[in-house]
């Protein structure tokens, strides 16, 4: 699962790092330590017209399908045997993929009985921005005519790394460099193909440590929340 993250990383920066043609934010984008489910997340899609844009989702999945908004509630993320199984998904997989940059997401490791669970903080070695794998959808309203389009994304999860394995048993599949253009070209509908980069992230691209239970509620923000806990270095892969 990831139900956390830390999107930092100013939007020029992203928009140089993904090759974007045009950046959809407002001017003043305040970093984020603790992105939570519901919230708009920035992603890099391309548009009808064949341009690479940096803009904004809202983080749970509505497909066009669905009656109301609240069915994102359940799906900020999708596993990647879903996607292979389901052909709703594997239609939305051919069609409708992102690329949602992170500069390291949390994961709780559960302590034993009677103690509360340790957040950790993962991100990559290099402190580069992450490229998790996500979908998209648009939606619109069908009980009203003028309601605007509702865009929302999900991340995809897979099998833990050796890395992770201790701290959870799923992660989100983080996307190499060289498969961006593949990923996000609207013309690749080669499901088969996107499928097998739905893989774990190998085993020296990350490094995790304990960080504070801050991150615990939403209501706090902020760098601090992102430093080892005293005595603690960073354990890598």
């Amino acid at each position: 699962m990831c139900g956390r993250f830390v999107a930092a990383t100013p939007p020029s920066v992203l928009a140089e790092t993904f090759l974007v043609d045009e950046v959809k934010l407002p001017e003043e984008t305040e970093s984020n330590f603790n992105v939570a489910p519901t919230n708009d997340v920035i992603a890099v899609a391309v548009s009808k017209d064949g341009q690479r844009q940096l803009g904004s989702f809202h983080w749970g999945l509505v497909p066009s399908w669905a009656k109301d908004v609240k069915i994102g509630n359940r799906m900020i993320n999708l596993r990647a045997d879903t996607v292979r199984e389901k052909p709703s998904f594997r239609r939305t997989l051919a069609k409708r993929r992102c690329i949602i940059p992170v500069d390291g997401f949390y994961e709780w490791k559960d302590m034993g009985k009677g103690r509360k669970k340790q957040p950790f903080f993962i991100r990559a070695k290099d402190e580069k921005p992450l490229a998790l794998a996500g979908l998209w959808e648009v939606w619109k309203d069908p009980e009203d005519r003028d309601a605007e389009w509702f865009k929302s994304c999900t991340i995809i999860t897979t099998d833990p790394n050796k890395l992770l394995q201790p701290i959870h048993n799923r992660m989100p599949v983080v996307l190499p460099p060289d498969a961006w253009d593949r990923w996000l070209d609207p013309a690749n509908e080669d499901v088969d193909e996107l499928e097998r980069l739905l893989v774990p992230a190998p085993e020296d691209l990350l490094e995790l440590y304990p960080v504070t239970t801050e991150v615990n509620s939403v209501k706090n923000n902020g760098p601090q929340l992102v430093i080892p806990l005293e005595g603690h270095e960073a354990d890598a892969g």
